[in-house]
């Protein structure tokens, strides 16, 4: 069976974020290994100074936003998600796959769980509208 190879540049014509984790769902399942015992192989090359200048380029082409979406600034930490998932053997003989800027978004850790075990629920869909007030519940708004 062939699958499509989707990539940053056409995820960024896709219009709203909700499309967009769409486009990138995966609906794995919690708990399965990814990379099991093998995870340090992972660890040494996400904490290599390469990985980290790198990182940086993609943060700044995504104006530190949310899928890339403006409206969704990211004030947290910030995930670097695979759009094609990265295996062990990349990892090991480092495949241009991992720092291929065509491969990379970045995610809050919820949007990133959302896209990797499809739960829409992990999603923040929207800016929240503030009110004077209303983070105090013994103050009434006037």
């Amino acid at each position: 069976m062939m699958t499509m190879n989707k990539t940053y540049s056409e995820l960024i014509t896709i219009p709203t974020f909700e499309e967009r984790y769409e486009y990138l769902k995966l609906n794995g399942t919690v708990g399965k290994d990814t990379f099991g015992f093998a995870r340090w192989a992972n660890q040494v090359f996400y904490t290599s100074l390469e990985w980290r200048n790198f990182r940086r380029t993609i943060i700044l082409r995504d104006n530190g936003c949310d899928l890339a979406c403006g409206d969704f600034e990211i004030f947290g930490k910030i995930i670097l998600h695979h759009i094609t998932p990265i295996t062990y053997d990349d990892v090991i003989n480092r495949k241009a796959i991992l720092m291929d800027p065509e491969n990379l978004i970045i995610t809050t850790m919820n949007t990133h769980n959302a896209i990797h075990y499809g739960s829409k629920d992990l999603l923040k869909l929207g800016p929240v509208e503030r009110t004077k007030n209303d983070t105090c519940p013994w103050k009434v708004n006037t």
